[in-house]
């Protein structure tokens, strides 16, 4: 059975419940969430997203993203993720949320209220293959460097997210 994910309101009230495939289809609002893990010495664990992805195929992005399941909290979604994609188990924080909607070339699109979660690891990943290429750290002023040159090689929603993620951890400090 395919994956549900949960559809929502602006203000993050679920609606309903579809399919991933058919909610992208369609590109329709439904819950999400993304994780940013920073090492000690504040690099950012990006992961290139495995080549057999059906959408965002090898492209790079923050540490991990998915959606939580029907009935499963952000958080606890945000956790049961990290390990399946990283291997990685880390204290997670809430940061803040947005909403976005990228339309991509293969007639998907991504339409999510995303809940963004912050941690700290020096661990390294052991990828799961499936779902990851390849990792490599970066700090947040060589990311947005090369995002700036190189935007086809990173997710839509990094590089929609990540001033509001630099905005948040200047105003932490």
């Amino acid at each position: 059975m395919e994956e549900q994910v949960i559809l929502v309101d602006l203000n993050d009230s679920p609606t309903g419940q579809m399919g991933k495939l058919e909610a992208h289809l369609k590109g329709i609002l439904h819950r999400a969430f993304s994780i940013f893990i920073f090492n000690s010495k504040n690099e950012l664990l990006l992961q290139q997203r495995a080549k057999s992805k059906y959408h965002s195929a090898g492209l790079w992005t923050n540490t991990c993203c998915s959606h939580p399941r029907p009935g499963e909290a952000n958080l606890e979604a945000a956790n049961r993720r990290l390990n399946e994609e990283m291997g990685m188990n880390c204290n997670l924080e809430y940061a803040f949320n947005f909403t976005y909607k990228a339309a991509f070339g293969d007639g998907l699109t991504e339409h999510e209220l995303d809940h963004v979660f912050i941690g700290q690891s020096d661990e390294l990943p052991i990828i799961n293959t499936d779902e990851v290429e390849s990792f490599r750290y970066l700090s947040l002023e060589e990311l947005n460097l090369d995002i700036r040159k190189n935007p086809t090689l990173y997710t839509e929603w990094l590089k929609i997210c990540l001033d509001e993620m630099i905005d948040h951890l200047a105003l932490r400090k």
